[in-house]
C-alpha cells in the first residue's frame, strides 16, 4: 500500500500552481500573439517590441509559477515545510496574488478576484498547515513526547551537599 496523505493542501496547491502557470503563459503567448497581428501602435510604441515582452513576460511568469508549484510538490512529496529558497517563493507568491487580485477586481471582475484569492489562501494555508515542527515533542504525554510537549524542560533540582 502506498504513503497516507496526511496533508492535501500541498498536492492541491501544486496543481493549482502548475494549472496556472500554464494558463498565464498561453494566455500572454495568446495576447503577444494577437498585438504582432494587430500591427498597432499604442502611443508610440514598436508592436513587436510588445509582442515580444508579452510572450517573454508570460514564459517569465508561467516558470516563476511552475517553480513555486514545484516548491509545493516537494513539501507534498516529503511532507515537511518548505525552508529557506522554497518558503521564500512561497510567500512571495502569496504576495504576488494579493496584488494580483487588487488589481483584477477592477480590471477583469469579480470571478478573477475570486480565484486570486483562493490560490492566496490555499498558499497560505499551505505556509500554516506546515508551520510547527512535528517531531517527537508533539506527541501525546506518556507516548514518548517527553513533559507534554512542553517546549523547555525544567532545570534539575539542586542537590544539598
Amino acid at each position: 500500500m502506498g504513503p497516507v496523505v496526511r496533508r492535501p493542501v500541498a498536492w492541491v496547491v501544486a496543481v493549482v500552481l502548475f494549472a496556472e502557470a500554464l494558463g498565464v503563459a498561453a494566455l500572454n503567448w495568446f495576447l503577444g500573439v494577437v498585438v504582432d497581428r494587430q500591427d498597432m501602435s499604442l502611443a508610440g510604441l514598436d508592436p513587436h517590441m510588445m509582442a515580444v515582452s508579452s510572450k517573454a513576460g508570460g514564459v517569465v511568469f508561467g516558470l516563476y509559477f511552475a517553480l513555486c508549484g514545484l516548491v509545493a510538490l516537494l513539501v507534498a512529496l516529503r511532507d515537511r515545510a518548505p525552508a529557506g529558497l522554497g518558503r521564500v517563493l512561497l510567500i512571495s507568491a502569496a504576495v504576488v496574488h494579493g496584488v494580483l487580485g487588487a488589481f483584477v477586481w477592477g480590471l477583469v471582475g469579480w470571478p478573477a478576484f475570486l480565484f486570486m484569492v483562493l490560490v492566496l489562501g490555499l498558499v497560505v494555508l499551505l505556509l500554516m498547515t506546515y508551520d510547527r515542527p512535528q517531531g517527537p515533542a508533539d506527541a501525546a504525554p506518556g507516548q514518548g513526547g517527553g513533559d507534554g510537549g512542553s517546549p523547555v524542560t525544567s532545570p534539575p533540582a539542586p542537590t544539598t551537599p
